[in-house]
């Protein structure tokens, strides 16, 4: 069994890439795959880059070239539930494009026109749980862990309104730039997938500087919870 980690950004996969043992680089076009084991278990990680089509196509590579049997998307996001602080954690539940638009046409917003699957893909039960087993056991200082809705759009979220609008509108706890396309992604291949955010910001008018401030320590979270996650993915998978 092998799982694929993919992160948005280099900090957001630092802490594996110290970890990992025995890894080998493989180039595939702009993507550096490592190959490897961590905690001998066997891991290929890659760093998509930022936005929805560097996440996809990311993902898409992982599942042609290593047979990927588990996806996990770590990284940092925005809180749009108001009850979610800085240094929380989102355990996606499900993920949906907040900005896929064809209202025009009579489609609800983040509705995919003419797609027979859905619209709102679901995360694997089985991975959300661990992943919520997994915060709940670290409990970084004092953080809360949800499971929760993500949402994800090529925008950057910095305004109070759009905010409020994202929660009311698709009950989202957070917003970012990845986990709805990688949930697209492996929900059409019938890959099992569970997306974990670290919140680095309030996605409000401060988000710039908090997102700077704290996005480090919120990676580290998210990096320790898969990293609890992974032995226990083989266990429950082998049995």
């Amino acid at each position: 069994m092998t799982i694929g980690i993919i992160g948005a950004m280099d900090i957001e996969l630092e802490y594996f890439q110290e970890a990992m043992t025995g890894f080998e680089k493989k180039k595939e076009g702009y993507h550096t795959f490592y190959v490897g084991s961590w905690k001998n278990e066997k891991v290929v990680m890659a760093k998509s880059g930022v936005g929805k089509v560097n996440a996809a196509m990311t993902a898409q590579k992982m599942i042609d070239l290593f047979q990927v049997e588990n996806l996990i998307f770590t990284g940092v996001a925005g809180a749009t539930n108001p009850e979610l602080e800085v240094g929380d954690v989102v355990v996606s539940t499900s993920c949906q494009h907040h900005d896929l638009d064809a209202s025009v046409l009579g489609f609800d917003r983040g509705t995919i026109p003419m797609y027979e699957g859905t619209s709102d893909f679901p995360g694997d039960s089985l991975l959300v749980e661990l992943a919520y087993q997994a915060a709940t056991t670290i409990q970084l200082n004092g953080m809360k862990v949800l499971k929760g809705k993500v949402v994800s759009g090529d925008q950057f979220i910095a305004d109070k309104k759009h905010v409020e609008w994202l929660h009311k509108h698709f009950q989202a706890d957070c917003v970012e730039m990845e986990g709805a396309a990688v949930a697209h992604v492996a929900h059409f291949h019938n890959v099992p997938f569970v997306i974990i955010r670290s919140i680095s910001d309030k996605a409000n008018g401060e988000a710039t500087e908090s997102f700077q401030t704290f996005m480090s320590k919120a990676a580290e979270t998210s990096s320790k919870i898969v990293e609890q996650m992974i032995h226990k993915i083989y266990i429950t998978r082998d049995k």
